[in-house]
């Protein structure tokens, strides 16, 4: 059974996560959400890294803002791939923390999607854990072909 762990770096990440939780329930992925903050919970941070393979998660998505190293942190302790979502600020739109996730050393990579993307973070996930379970590339190429059949009506429809 796929599992992903997402992990915020405060409660008021919230709003943004829930869009990509929504997508994890719509596959029939289980996940577990977690608050956990690189600065202020160091030390929780590496345990739960460091135990999140053995503990069946086989992606783990980090949504963080401002000086967001959570991802980083959460990477530097696990052989498990690791998704950034940057959160909105508003000091510089989400820039900060788009450029504290993707800027990542040699050796420690982070995936980064956009500045408040969750869905496409949670989407990411579902697609490298397509890999190993075809039940769930199925649904991402039925997903897919949705998504091409709403333009494709819209196109037809449109009247300017």
């Amino acid at each position: 059974m796929p599992k992903v762990a997402v992990i915020m770096g405060s409660d008021s990440d919230y709003d943004v996560v829930k869009k990509g939780i929504g997508i994890l329930k719509k596959f029939d992925v289980e996940y577990d959400i977690r608050i956990i903050s690189a600065h202020r919970t160091p030390d929780a941070a590496h345990e739960f890294a460091s135990k999140a393979y053995e503990n069946g998660y086989e992606v783990i998505i980090a949504a963080a803002g401002k000086a967001a190293h959570l991802g980083g942190v959460l990477a530097a302790y696990t052989p498990l791939p690791v998704i950034g979502i940057p959160i909105k600020t508003s000091m510089m739109g989400g820039l900060d923390s788009l450029l504290s996730i993707v800027q990542m050393p040699k050796g420690v990579p982070v995936a980064t999607v956009a500045v408040d993307g969750s869905e496409n973070a949670a989407l990411l996930a579902i697609q490298m854990m397509g890999l190993k379970y075809p039940e769930l590339m199925q649904k991402m190429v039925d997903y897919k072909e949705q998504m091409k059949e709403e333009v494709q009506a819209k196109d037809r429809n449109f009247v300017e």
